[in-house]
């Protein structure tokens, strides 16, 4: 399963940082060689994060989240990995030192954890019903985040994180890749490190699109920086969407890259990353508040962008527009941005007309999350230190996605995101990029017109039809409703499944060790009687002929069962 509970090859082991490396929980009294359903927890791999596990009682085990290095007070993300399972195993994991008591857990969004394992590489979410956050009165009154789960398959490593993890070495060989597809590009691809940081890893930096000057006028640069904080994983799937469709043929990409100039930063904070970190660097430096005072000892990831961004800014044949930092937010759903607010009534009005676009491009913005302040806290941000040092007709923003799911502007239902509609994000922004350079005429209107027009040809070539012959004679068919494709149902599986062969019919249990599976020839049920008990016990399969894990719902078992 490629990276999956593996360190990568330049770590030396640092990947643990503190974390627990191949930790077997034994019960009291036990001694010798480890028995099945002896579980072993290891978080000592790259972005693995588990500091500690004490076993509870035969099914219970508290985890305790490392707390991101030189900075204790920073401990919301986890990852880590379980094996020597055995089969229907029965376990309640309990998170209790989260620094973050408010954020999608206990929200109106429910948030889940996910999980997936060693022959079922697609991750899932945990079903709401077995995870729980709240108060726990044996933990001091903490807030405390319970899941239930039963291992299905014994010899099967198991993957639990927070969201979906995006790694150093991910990035690295996606930007790889990029070098050899972008060979066509010529000029108009440029990957470079502009610096290293203390644990000598390179900061990447991406030049996308035309650098000639223009006669007459000034090369506009859009300016993309994600992964400032390590945890916030969905911003290098954003960042990875952008830049795929800007390097493509789509006219979208063409026309910006022929006429804006994009620099982006992948991973600012590559060690952080790499050892599993939540917010800070490898020294605990939160570098989303040491743009003003950056350091080259300690913050040089900082000081190299803002000398590069600065040859720019002092070059007449150039002009900086953006600045667009992307984030991943813990308490709230959907995407919106954090804008500056100004004296000059004229330069709101233009800092404000980005977000507005961009939230009809977007299905999931919500712009009662957006907000513009000038607020002295956040004087160490990138969006406020961009628009205070570099020229006044710059808009730096904080672009953020949550960690979970959106809500469709008609309606409550909380729709989780996938890697994909990650990526999906990053894209809305460059169509909303292309929208606002048409708006203030950087782009010429006709070429954005083509665009546009291109899309309406094809809509309306599908739309035609052949003229009805009426007396003519057909035929009499049925109609029948036409067939939901499970792609366009997305609420709690992010992969894209395929309508179900009839080898992979969901097998279901009514009750608890009592089989069933539906014959679609009779339109009866046909049981095997292995019954051990009569509680009810759900098992969801997702829709999908790709091997998928089985969940029980674990809150209607009985107390006397477990002891079984």
């Amino acid at each position: 399963m490629g990276d999956f509970g593996e360190d990568s090859d330049d770590s030396d082991g640092e990947g643990g940082m503190g974390n627990v490396n191949r930790l077997i929980m034994r019960p009291a009294g036990h001694s010798g060689k480890a028995k099945r359903g002896h579980l072993c927890f290891d978080a000592s791999f790259e972005t693995g994060n588990l500091g500690r596990v004490d076993l509870v009682n035969d099914y219970e085990y508290d985890l305790y989240v490392r707390p991101d290095t030189c900075c204790p007070k920073l401990r919301f993300w986890f990852n880590f990995t379980v094996d020597n399972v055995r089969l229907q195993q029965r376990v309640v994991f309990n998170i209790v030192n989260f620094s973050k008591a408010r954020n999608l857990f206990n929200g109106d969004g429910l948030m889940v954890p996910i999980v997936r394992s060693t022959s079922r590489s697609k991750w899932q979410r945990i079903p709401k019903r077995m995870v729980f956050y709240q108060r726990s009165v044996a933990h001091k009154n903490q807030y405390v985040l319970s899941f239930a789960f039963v291992f299905d398959k014994e010899d099967e490593i198991y993957h639990f994180a927070l969201t979906y993890p995006y790694g150093y070495n991910r990035a690295q060989a996606f930007l790889g890749q990029l070098e050899t597809k972008c060979a066509d590009l010529g000029e108009g691809f440029k990957r470079e490190c502009i610096g290293n940081t203390i644990q000598k890893r390179p900061v990447d930096l991406l030049t996308i699109g035309n650098n000639s000057p223009i006669t007459g006028t000034k090369r506009r640069i859009v300016v993309i920086i994600a992964r400032t904080h390590p945890g916030q994983a969905p911003t290098s799937f954003v960042c990875q969407g952008m830049i795929e469709l800007l390097i493509s043929a789509h006219s979208i990409a063409t026309k910006l890259r022929e006429h804006i100039l994009f620099k982006i930063i992948p991973m600012l904070n590559p060690d952080g990353v790499f050892v599993g970190n939540y917010r800070s660097t490898i020294i605990g430096a939160d570098l989303n508040r040491m743009w003003h005072r950056a350091s080259p000892f300690a913050h040089p990831a900082l000081t190299a962008i803002i000398a590069h961004l600065t040859e720019y800014e002092k070059n007449k044949d150039y002009q900086i527009d953006f600045v667009i930092d992307i984030h991943a937010h813990a308490s709230l759903l959907g995407s919106f941005i954090y804008g500056n607010s100004y004296d000059d009534v004229y330069r709101n009005e233009r800092h404000i007309l980005f977000p507005k676009l961009l939230g009809n491009m977007a299905d999931d913005f919500d712009p009662r999350s957006c907000m513009y302040n000038s607020c002295p806290s956040k004087a160490g941000t990138a969006r406020r230190y961009f628009c205070t040092a570099f020229n006044d007709k710059l808009n730096a923003y904080s672009y953020e996605v949550s960690m979970f799911g959106y809500k469709l502007k008609s309606s409550d239902a909380v729709i989780p995101y996938t890697e994909e509609s990650y990526k999906r994000c990053g894209r809305n922004l460059l169509k909303a990029l292309l929208e606002y350079y048409r708006v203030t005429e950087v782009i010429p209107l006709s070429l954005t017109q083509d665009v546009k027009e291109k899309s309406t040809r094809r809509v309306k070539k599908s739309r035609k039809t052949r003229p009805c012959n009426i007396s003519s004679s057909r035929s009499h068919t049925q109609r029948v409703a036409a067939p939901v494709h499970y792609k366009e149902i997305n609420m709690y599986y992010d992969s894209e499944s395929s309508p179900e062969r009839e080898d992979d019919r969901p097998l279901f249990r009514s009750k608890f060790g009592k089989k069933t599976r539906k014959n679609t020839s009779s339109g009866k049920n046909k049981t095997e009687n292995v019954s051990r008990s009569s509680s009810p016990v759900l098992m969801v399969m997702p829709p999908t002929n790709e091997p998928c894990l089985t969940i029980i719902d674990f809150n209607i078992i009985t107390e006397n069962e477990l002891k079984m």
